[in-house]
């Protein structure tokens, strides 16, 4: 039997759709002490590359993964454990864990399927992961909305770390992924109605609610509307804060509708340019030419924007919020919705897709505010 003081660092899953994924760089070598929450390595999925933090703490024994190489979920990365552990006993694990791997039984694992809801008259994809704390009110449980063009997928690198600690629902707004396509007036208000209602089918009397970009916007108008129904926001890059923004690039998304012409204008989203993949630029151009997204994209650009200026007024929303807990986080590259002034808030390297670029840093801004 395996000392059960050895330890492996294992390939996560990010999202729904992750299979495998290679490491693109060690931070740390063999016989490194590492702290839990330290960085570990890049690595790199389909769809984006994520840095994977430390689960455990202890001494870095062995790295089995070479970088480049592609290994399923599940797979042993690296192992972690004690000085006085035998060597021998280090590599039996390390044997173990390539025969394992060797035999193809890895990746195997049954996907969690998203669920479907009728709300207001509009089908409404979410998914959930984690479980219910009780107690103290540990078991409000967190709601992560997505900005313009987005959808549940944004957060690959939130939801599943989130959820060994709580109950999390993402969902897609109505207009975006597998959410039904009618946005009505495509309002704040109808699109807060959809959160609230989505709220009541799962039966939670209160959640903590995270929202990027217009998602930041959308649940600043639930905790307005219903502030009872609201532990606390973390708003992420929140449309609403001053009147700048590119009004470019939210045009040209409504409107692209091509790899030459999307590809581009994605570029904008990050600081990292080259953290948009030719899997990502596929998947949003499957999504836009979906029937009836271009009408809902314009729709909500009448939300989003007066002429070339920011048409949400979050002060005045957030002024009706008092007694809620409320985080702001910002990419210091945004190139979207630009750094705004006078709004005390935290920052982060990354551009608008902080939550995708700098997802560790925004999980502790969001665990500080939902614990």
């Amino acid at each position: 039997m395996a000392d059960d003081r050895i330890q492996r660092v294992t390939m996560p899953k990010w999202g729904l759709s992750m299979k495998t994924g290679k490491i693109i760089e060690w931070f740390v070598g063999e016989g490194d002490l590492v702290g839990k929450g330290d960085d570990l390595a890049d690595i790199e999925t389909e769809k984006i590359a994520g840095t994977l933090e430390s689960p455990l703490a202890g001494p870095l024994r062995r790295i089995v993964a070479e970088p480049g190489v592609d290994l399923p979920v599940g797979a042993t990365l690296a192992v972690v454990a004690p000085a006085e552990v035998p060597d021998d006993e280090i590599e039996a694990v390390v044997a173990e864990a390539r025969a394992q791997l060797e035999s193809g039984e890895l990746g195997g694992e049954e996907e969690v399927a998203p669920s479907r809801v009728e709300i207001d008259g509009r089908s409404i994809s979410y998914l959930t992961l984690g479980e219910a704390v009780d107690g103290g009110g540990a078991d409000d449980p967190v709601v992560l909305v997505h900005g313009f063009g987005g959808d549940k997928n944004s957060w690959l690198f939130v939801q599943q770390p989130l959820s060994e600690t709580h109950l999390v629902h993402a969902l897609d707004l109505p207009g975006h992924g597998q959410s039904g396509k009618d946005v009505g007036d495509g309002s704040l208000d109808t699109l807060a109605a959809v959160v609230l209602g989505l709220l009541d089918e799962v039966g939670a009397r209160r959640a903590h609610l995270v929202g990027h970009s217009l998602g930041g916007a959308v649940v600043a108008a639930v905790a307005a509307a219903a502030p009872d129904r609201v532990a606390s926001l973390t708003l992420l890059a929140p449309a609403g804060f001053g009147s700048a923004a590119d009004a470019e690039y939210l045009r040209g998304f409504a409107a692209a509708s091509s790899r030459r012409e999307l590809k581009p204008l994605l570029g904008r989203l990050f600081a990292d340019e080259s953290q948009v993949t030719r899997q990502l630029v596929d998947d949003l151009l499957k999504y836009k030419r979906l029937d009836g997204v271009a009408d809902a994209l314009h729709t909500l650009l009448g939300t989003l924007l007066v002429g070339d200026r920011q048409a949400i007024e979050l002060p005045a929303l957030l002024g009706k919020v008092a007694g809620v807990p409320v985080t702001v986080v910002w990419g210091e590259e945004d190139r979207i919705l630009p750094l705004p002034d006078g709004v005390e808030l935290a920052r982060v390297k990354a551009g608008h897709m902080l939550h995708m670029e700098a997802a560790n840093e925004v999980l502790r801004h969001i665990r500080a505010t939902v614990d």
